[in-house]
This record gives structure tokens, sequence and C-alpha cells, in this order.
């Protein structure tokens, strides 16, 4: 019951917005409240570009964050983590584009190529989850709770969250 209840607390939904600079934010949606993220497609394109084509799909809507590592992230967008089968969470995902890693004739494959920068994980930095493959990223992603220089030029960082920090440290805790 109280696996139930945790997931159902972490739905998330994920909204484009533009605002009035004309910058693409998303808005992610959960039971504790919203956190609007803006995205870097100067250091990250493909990411960003695969990101906003599955919240097109609204491939995010009703998945839970799955993983959570207090201090360190939150981490979301497996679609498996929509079924009740918890030893599957955190195995599923595909790339919103064919960027030329996986079968281009199966999009259950696909991955993004990695494109590290010199952008710190801090606290609020959204990044791409991946295997230990640099080129393995799909559709899951984390966003920093807290400062992890460890993960610096390791995983790509795609965007910031610029409103709700505080339902971060909400989902960690």
């Amino acid at each position: 019951v109280f696996g139930f209840i945790l997931l159902t607390l972490l739905v998330i939904g994920v909204l484009f917005m533009t605002t009035e600079k004309e910058n693409n934010v998303a808005v992610i949606s959960t039971n504790f409240g919203d956190m609007v993220v803006e995205f870097y497609p100067d250091i990250a394109p493909m990411h960003v570009e695969s990101f906003m084509a599955l919240v097109n799909e609204e491939y995010f809507n009703g998945t839970t964050f799955h993983r959570v590592i207090h201090g360190v992230m939150v981490r979301g967008g497996d679609p498996n983590t929509r079924q009740e089968n918890r030893a599957t969470h955190g195995t599923g995902g595909r790339a919103g584009k064919f960027f030329g890693r996986g079968n281009e004739e199966d999009s259950s494959t696909w991955l993004i190529p990695q494109e590290f920068s010199d952008t710190p994980h801090v606290k609020g930095i959204l990044s791409m989850a991946r295997t230990n493959d640099p080129n393995s990223a799909s559709s899951q992603f984390f966003v920093c709770h807290d400062n992890a220089n460890f993960l610096d030029n390791n995983y790509t960082v795609f965007g910031k969250v610029i409103d709700g920090l505080d339902i971060i440290d909400e989902i960690a805790n």
C-alpha cells in the first residue's frame, strides 16, 4: 500500500510553455507542486530536441520519479513507471528522435549521443541519465537535489529549474 501511495504522489506531467522572452520552458507537474525548467539548446541541442519531442507526445505524462537519492538527485522519465511492476522501473525509455544511435526503423531503440559541457551539476540542474555508455541517453532525466560535481563532464546538462526548487526538496525528503 505504501509503495502505491508513493507512486501516486510522484506522478509527473510535463507541459511546454513559452515565456515573454520566447524561451522554451517546461512545467514538470507533481503532486507536490510544479517545477518550471528552462532549456540549454546552445550546449545540448539534441537532448533538448529529444525532450521537447517526447513532451509533445505526452510521453512523460503519468510517469513517476522512480529513483531518489537525497542530496544528489531525483530521477524520472521512464515510461515503465506507469506499470505496477517496480522491478522494471528505471529500465525503459527512448529518445524522441533518431540521432544515429539505435535502429532507425525501431524507435524503441533510439538513443542520444553525449553532449557534455562545463556546466556544473548544482541544485536544480536538469541532466540526462544514461548507462555506462556515454552515448546511451534516452528519456530518463534527473534534477540535481544538491551540488553533485562528481557528475560534471560525465552527464549531459540540458536545462535547469528556474522556479520550484522547493519541490525537489519535497520529493527528495
